[in-house]
């Protein structure tokens, strides 16, 4: 009989497949800018609709005709800049040397971290400029408002956000000119920039083989045995033991994922929500009641869950001009 070959089923890029330890995505690469600003922007998944957008890629055989565009909506409440943290270059990576935490914060942040007492920003900043001479790196301290948005929860999320600017001395002044301030999307990002969409996946639970791996169905005596959803064999002889690139059942979905060169569509504010909000509100999330984004195509996760938004780290091309908007369609989602 001839021996029939194929290649693998399912890429082994992403094992081992196990659930995140944490919901708030950790950004470990940043990309580099002149502009002193922030690199990142967080929002909640609204859900998806789709509006008319002339194209205006030079390349496209559509090239300034008005297209058909699906886009996901997120809604951007203000980020608020919790702290200001220097880092020094090591051998073992980027250490940190000290921080900034801002006055006057949120009293919900206390059902996140345990907000400090008496204590002096005078001094802090002034150690942080003091180890100017060592300092590699300065980010920020960033946490979302999820009580402003639709979202069933009030404690915030906080995560750490990079920042644009020529030397560390630039970037500080920057973090200390804004330490405690809102900073909106508008601020961040630019309609028709690219960005890359980093968030948890939706959560799928335990499954099998086939469909966590997507190997063929079994035929003949093996399906009519009722076995024909697994694997024919999990090793050979040699060695004696099953490899880790042997599909095997387990947790599917819930993981972290990055999609890049996501394609912003449009940055509106809070006067601008009736433009993007269906009738009767996005199923399983409510109505859009703060600056919002709409971003071409789709991100990872469900609705409600936190996305990062960074600028994009590996552009394709270089960032388009603000596309023309022409239809936003409002329509209920209920029974779609």
């Amino acid at each position: 009989m001839v021996r029939h070959h194929q290649p693998r089923k399912g890429s082994v890029a992403f094992s081992p497949r196990k659930r995140v330890a944490k919901e708030t995505p950790r950004i470990k690469a940043w990309p580099s800018n002149e502009e002193p600003k922030l690199l990142g922007l967080a929002g909640y998944k609204a859900g998806m609709t789709h509006a008319m957008v002339v194209d205006n890629d030079k390349n496209s055989p559509s090239h300034g005709m008005e297209v058909f565009t699906p886009v996901t909506v997120l809604e951007v409440p203000p980020l608020v800049i919790l702290g200001i943290r220097s880092y020094e270059k090591t051998a073992h990576g980027l250490k940190a040397i000290t921080e900034v935490i801002a006055d006057n914060l949120d009293e919900e942040l206390s059902r996140k971290i345990t907000l400090p007492k008496d204590y002096d920003q005078s001094e802090a900043i002034a150690k942080i400029q003091d180890a100017l001479e060592k300092t590699e790196e300065v980010r920020v301290l960033v946490h979302t408002n999820p009580k402003m948005a639709s979202v069933p929860k009030k404690k915030p999320e906080i995560f750490e956000c990079a920042l644009g600017g020529s030397s560390a001395e630039e970037k500080l002044n920057y973090a200390l000119g804004i330490l405690g301030q809102e900073i909106r999307a508008s601020d961040i990002f630019s309609e028709g920039q690219y960005v890359d969409a980093i968030a948890t996946t939706k959560g799928k639970g335990v499954q099998g083989v086939v469909k966590r791996w997507n190997i063929r169905i079994q035929y003949g005596k093996a399906m009519r045995s009722g076995k024909g959803r697994h694997v024919g064999s999990i090793g050979p002889w040699s060695p004696e033991r099953t490899m880790w690139t042997v599909a095997q059942a387990g947790q599917m979905g819930y993981h972290k994922r990055t999609e890049f060169n996501k394609k912003v569509i449009k940055i509106g504010d809070v006067s601008e929500v009736d433009a993007v909000n269906p009738a009767g509100g996005f199923i399983r999330y409510g109505l859009v009641k703060n600056d919002y984004v709409l971003v071409k195509g789709s991100v990872p996760g469900p609705t409600k869950r936190l996305v990062i938004l960074r600028q994009a780290i590996r552009p394709k091309k270089a960032d388009d001009a603000a596309p023309q908007v022409n239809y936003i369609s409002t329509a209920s989602k209920q029974g779609v």
